[in-house]
Parts: C-alpha cells; structure tokens; sequence
C-alpha cells in the first residue's frame, strides 16, 4: 500500500527539480563574465619569485644512456 504512495512523492520530487527555474542576476553574470575591472588588486603579486636552480643543472642532470631498463626481461 505505500509504494503507490512513495512513487507519486518520487514522480513530483522529480517534475519540480525537472521544471524548476531559478531566478537569474544577470548583472552578477555579466561582471563574471567581462573579468576583473582595473580597480581589482591582484593576488598574484605577492606570491615570491621561484629560485634560480640553474647552478644546480649540472650536478645532477641525468644521462639517458645510463638509466636504460631492459624492457625485455622473461621471468
């Protein structure tokens, strides 16, 4: 007796997510979509520069020819 009563509940659960249309700010959309104005700060800037490891490029670069695995072991 209650699956009649449970699938009419589920059935306009669904018809009101199905035909449900918020209201829209199409002011907010707009701001979103035209980006930031000249007045915004940008938090990129206080992020610190990345170090030099260039002195470190030679002292452990790695050779390719030392690092070969033979691919075709049996066993």
């Amino acid at each position: 007796m209650g699956r009649g009563r449970q699938k009419a509940k589920a059935t306009k659960q669904a018809r009101d997510i199905k035909y449900y249309s918020p209201n829209t700010d199409y002011s907010a959309l707009q701001r979103e979509l035209t980006g930031p104005s000249s007045r915004a700060v940008s938090h990129f800037d206080d992020d610190p520069t990345e170090p030099d490891y260039s002195a470190y490029a030679d002292k452990y670069a790695q050779d390719d020819e030392d690092d070969e695995v033979d691919s075709r072991r049996i066993g």
